[in-house]
């Protein structure tokens, strides 16, 4: 079961870079794309959670088995909705 703590942004973006194996740019673009909110500090820094690095991870699978940033998005929202799903039956 995920924390409070592993949605606290913690890691700067070369931190996050170097734990993900993505590089800087590319995670630019993942979050100019809306595949990712980081946190931001007060003066605008990004600060990654251990939940962003999860789902950069997760980025970084799918596109390694061959899906473009629009596919992504889509499998995404599906394992969103998924998850909320589950939930509810859970409930």
């Amino acid at each position: 079961m995920p924390s409070a703590d592993d949605a606290r942004g913690i890691y700067g973006i070369s931190v996050a870079a170097e734990l993900t194996a993505i590089g800087v740019q590319n995670i630019r673009s993942y979050e100019r794309r809306g595949l990712l909110e980081p946190a931001r500090t007060t003066g605008g820094t990004r600060r990654y959670s251990n939940d962003d690095l999860t789902r950069l991870r997760r980025i970084r699978d799918l596109l390694a088995g061959g899906l473009n940033l629009a596919g992504i998005i889509l499998v995404l929202q599906l394992e969103l909705e998924n998850a909320d799903l589950r939930a509810q039956l859970d409930r």
